[in-house]
């Protein structure tokens, strides 16, 4: 991992609602909390991604959302997640969603870093 990974770097994605990404209440698609969770982790892996050695990745480890206002199925979320903390291969981030009617969703979020063959051969002693 590179040393350039600071507090302030960030990354920010964003969906188009579809229905796989909702739940229904009464006759209303809306965004799920769990897709939510999905989107925001998106936007963490795209903040680490350019810091990432050959044959690194990351594993989430933590998060704590609050899922503040619903977003309509074909409505646009943006996800935006800023590096808060390094330490190690420990990385915190803060984290916020907001749609065309303003915050959807904020928290925060943490990963570590992992080397991906060492993470691949733990999980085929898990298979076996």
């Amino acid at each position: 991992m590179s040393d350039r990974l600071t507090p302030g770097v960030s990354a920010t994605l964003t969906w188009v609602v579809a229905e796989r990404h909702c739940t229904r209440r009464g006759e209303h698609d809306i965004f799920s909390t769990p897709n939510l969770v999905h989107l925001i982790e998106d936007a963490a892996i795209e903040a680490l991604a350019p810091y990432l050695g050959e044959g690194q990745g990351s594993v989430g480890s933590k998060v704590e959302i609050a899922h503040v206002a619903p977003t309509l199925k074909g409505g646009k979320v943006t996800a935006t997640a800023t590096v808060t903390e390094v330490d190690r291969r420990r990385v915190a981030f803060s984290v916020v969603a907001e749609d065309e009617n303003g915050r959807v969703g904020e928290g925060t979020h943490e990963r570590f870093v992992i080397d991906l063959d060492r993470f691949a051969a733990k999980l085929r002693g898990l298979a076996s």
